[in-house]
């Protein structure tokens, strides 16, 4: 189940998403600028990810994702600057490029009178493979994508989700190195979102596979990647591992209050007075046998804290926190400026 491997690729990233200190960039945006009349869809865009990392690449509608993502798939060319595939030019060198790299856009064809295995064994023959390695190819993307009970199935009556795994079985059919998924998981139900994100999981982390993914679910892309770009208006606002961009966040911003929830077994409306006596805790409130409050602290405090509420006689049943991720830091950097 899952088995997709022709071409395997050493010198992955940490778990952590940092670079190993000696890797050569999988891909890389250099000064790229797409104009198109006054509009500037990518304004001086420079950022760049290594093998093994999955970079979400986040924006609202018509920050310049998709002009990005096709000037690096060879389908655009810039109006000044560059991008490089495992360093080679997208301009100079785009057959290269389109050997070692698959594109899978926002949307895509639906040919009438095509069933799966032939969609697949089309791009399989698209991509000059013959004989076995054509039959191979065409296996393995069908075992990858569980699709093999499907293979008869024609193409216009797939679901939304058999539809995106199809789409993501074509962008694999010829084993690329890089992948560049442009809002893969957009129309999906929980379900087929679910499926999609432990696919790409598996072609990360089983396949060592660099992924760039564009999504509007920012929740999703928290859980999968290790680096991300946000843009608006053409422009990168932020870029570096998503721990590297909340770090940054925090101290731009400064120490803010954290929402912090306590829920207990009884007596709520007393731990609303003790908590009140403590410092860094205001804006109590109690619902039920659930407390929630505003807490300045460290962590160091709010370890402190649990230990004095048990100390007290407390019982409690959680305590918890909400932990900033990719949407917080997307709405606290970006404005909502339209192009």
């Amino acid at each position: 189940m899952h088995a997709l491997t022709e071409n395997q690729q050493a010198g992955t990233a940490p778990a952590n998403g940092a670079p190993p200190s000696d890797a050569q960039p999988a891909f890389e945006f250099r000064n790229l600028h797409r104009f198109f009349g006054k509009l500037k869809a990518v304004n001086n865009v420079s950022f760049k990810a290594y093998p093994g990392q999955v970079m979400g690449f986040i924006g609202p509608n018509g920050a310049g994702k998709t002009t990005a993502m096709r000037i690096l798939a060879t389908l655009d060319l810039p109006t000044a600057g560059d991008a490089f595939v495992e360093g080679l030019s997208v301009v100079d060198d785009p057959d290269k490029v389109r050997r070692i790299l698959g594109f899978m856009p926002d949307a895509f064809g639906r040919y009438p009178n095509v069933n799966v295995i032939e969609y697949l064994d089309f791009y399989a023959r698209a991509y000059g493979f013959r004989g076995n390695r054509r039959r191979d190819a065409v296996d393995r993307v069908l075992t990858f994508t569980e699709m093999h009970k499907l293979a008869e199935k024609p193409i216009d009556t797939l679901s939304k989700g058999l539809s995106q795994r199809l789409g993501l079985g074509r962008t694999l059919i010829h084993d690329p190195r890089i992948l560049i998924l442009d809002e893969p998981a957009a129309g999906l139900d929980p379900r087929a979102r679910v499926e999609l994100r432990e696919l790409i999981h598996l072609l990360a982390v089983d396949l060592k596979k660099t992924i760039l993914i564009s999504s509007h679910i920012l929740t999703e892309l928290s859980e999968i990647c290790d680096s991300a770009a946000i843009i608006e208006a053409g422009k990168i606002l932020a870029f570096g591992t998503v721990r590297e961009i909340m770090e940054t966040l925090s101290e731009q911003r400064g120490r803010t209050a954290t929402t912090l929830t306590l829920r207990v077994l009884r007596q709520a409306e007393a731990l609303e007075r003790l908590l009140l006596e403590q410092p860094f805790i205001s804006q109590v409130s109690v619902a039920a046998e659930t407390v929630t409050f505003q807490w300045d602290g460290d962590d160091q405090r709010r370890a402190q804290l649990l230990k004095l509420l048990i100390g007290q006689g407390v019982e409690i049943v959680e305590f918890s926190g909400k932990t900033e991720n990719l949407e917080d830091a997307f709405m606290a950097i970006t404005e909502g400026i339209m192009q």
